[in-house]
């Protein structure tokens, strides 16, 4: 059997599988929000510690097995999510400077007084930003007392929550190449740390993990003790990464779309650094069997977060199922579209400043039209990014791999072929990243092959229909949409 920890934003996963590529057992387990008035967002590094423990255990235990059975370990993690550590002690420094926090903009200016703004795009594939891992690290040696004398006398561990866990469980300071690729402090094209942008986010290199491929033996675990021997850990993804893989993903050109609280639209690049364009950037997509190979992607803030904002926090839907259904009995918003731009727009546009609105409404609109402007304004967004993935890639994405909990909604995963005009599969399993990162460690330890532990994934399989006319006319109302806001005139 092998372990898989999924480490994401809101919970701790534990997720057993067999080498067939069967679950047989799931545990989540909740983490504390630790926020405050100005938007920062935390998590507690040792309860996610503690919790990891919890969850593999209530994993194996729920699966029913002998927990001598399990023979590697694979982690997949929340990308960016930024903290620094005593290498002495062991202990964090400070909490854990969560992704969708943006405090670190005194950093950011920092760099761009150092005139470095387009070397970062040109060297680490990424916008210059405060969400990154880099300015995150940095705005913590800046700001707490004791990290920069640690620093100094050279024990300070400067990681993502990847290099965290593996630092416990192991003793290794340790990282894989498609965490990496996300701190904004890695050069795609040598594939080692810059010096020169670490630099300027004011850390010493020294403080960095070690990088490695991500089928790499990242080190020995028992998990505290829970294992009755150690076993590797043998495979480390970043999650969107971890779907890339779980989605077979394998080939130059094939796309996947995650569907969450935001999504991450990604596509594989191949073996060689892509042209970054405006309104995507370039990442790695993992190192294995010796080979980096690269992705392009782009990250939406707002796709199954809108659904459940129309259930918690304005009540035109009493739960998240009934939001396709309500959509499904009207035949279109009446001309209305929803811009759920309620913390900026991501990408394709990356304006911070816009807010979110409610378009083209008139008498005639009622409630379904409403929910069904929020259900097409998740696949409208997917088009975005999709459109500047095709035009970076010049070679235009054939089928939409899909995965998350919102693809079980049926009108917007129809919706999102038709607005599309090509095919979009639907993973059968919804744990995708936790799954990457499970079937990379089961191939790194040499537990089995490829096409043995993918063997019985299957997929739903969901034909555009909407002629190109419509298609055409709906997007471009979008597109006046996003225009009117950015603009800050009525539609």
């Amino acid at each position: 059997m092998i372990l898989s920890i999924d480490q994401s934003t809101s919970a701790t996963k534990g997720l057993v599988w067999s080498l067939d590529g069967q679950l047989l057992g799931r545990a989540d387990i909740p983490h504390k929000q630790i926020t405050n008035a100005d938007g920062w967002v935390e998590h507690d590094p040792m309860e996610i510690l503690r919790n990891t423990f919890e969850a593999a255990k209530k994993a194996m235990i729920t699966a029913k097995i002998d927990f001598s059975e399990i023979k590697a370990i694979g982690i997949s993690n929340q990308r960016e999510t930024a903290l620094c550590w005593n290498k002495t002690t062991g202990l964090p420094i400070y909490n854990a400077i969560v992704w969708q926090c943006a405090r670190a903009t005194d950093i950011i200016e920092e760099v761009k007084k150092a005139g470095l703004e387009k070397d970062v795009r040109k060297n680490t594939g990424l916008t210059l930003s405060p969400y990154f891992s880099g300015a995150k690290f940095g705005w913590m040696i800046k700001h707490i007392p004791e990290a920069a004398e640690i620093m100094k006398n050279g024990q300070l561990c400067c990681g993502t929550m990847d290099s965290w866990l593996i630092f416990k469980l192991t003793g290794a300071f340790k990282t894989d190449y498609s965490n990496a690729s996300r701190t904004q402090l890695f050069d795609l094209n040598t594939l080692k740390w810059d010096k020169s942008i670490t630099k300027a986010f004011g850390l010493n290199i020294e403080c960095l993990p070690e990088v490695c491929m991500s089928d790499s033996n990242f080190g020995m675990t028992d998990l505290n003790g829970l294992l009755p021997r150690h076993v590797p850990i043998h495979g480390v993804l970043g999650d969107s990464h971890g779907a890339l893989f779980g989605n077979q993903c394998f080939e130059q050109f094939t796309a996947k779309a995650t569907y969450g609280t935001g999504s991450s639209i990604m596509m594989n690049a191949g073996f060689t650094p892509p042209t970054p364009a405006d309104g995507i950037v370039t990442s790695l997509a993992w190192g294995m069997n010796g080979k980096a190979e690269y992705v392009l992607e782009g990250n939406i803030n707002y796709t199954g977060a809108i659904i459940q904002w129309l259930v918690d926090d304005i009540g035109l839907i009493s739960h998240a199922k009934a939001s396709g259904e309500l959509a499904k009995s009207v035949e279109d918003t009446r001309g209305c579209y929803l811009v759920p731009a309620f913390t900026g727009l991501g990408a394709p546009y990356f304006n911070s400043d816009v807010r979110a609105a409610w378009l083209g409404m008139n008498p005639a609109t009622k409630k379904a039209h409403l929910v069904r402007a929020a259900e097409e304004c998740i696949a409208y967004q997917i088009r975005d990014v999709v459109e500047v993935i095709n035009q970076c890639a010049q070679t235009p994405i054939s089928i939409l791999r899909a995965d998350g909990g919102p693809t079980r909604d049926d009108f917007l995963m129809n919706f999102q072929a038709d607005i599309l005009n090509i095919p979009v599969e639907i993973s059968q399993v919804e744990e995708l990243s936790g799954m990457g990162a499970a079937f990379c460690a089961a191939i790194g330890a040499g537990l089995t092959d490829r096409d043995t532990i993918f063997s019985k994934q299957t997929r739903r399989k969901i034909e555009p229909h909407m002629n190109s006319s419509t298609r055409e006319k709906l997007y471009n109302g979008w597109k006046t949409a996003v225009d009117t806001i950015r603009r800050g005139t009525s539609l």
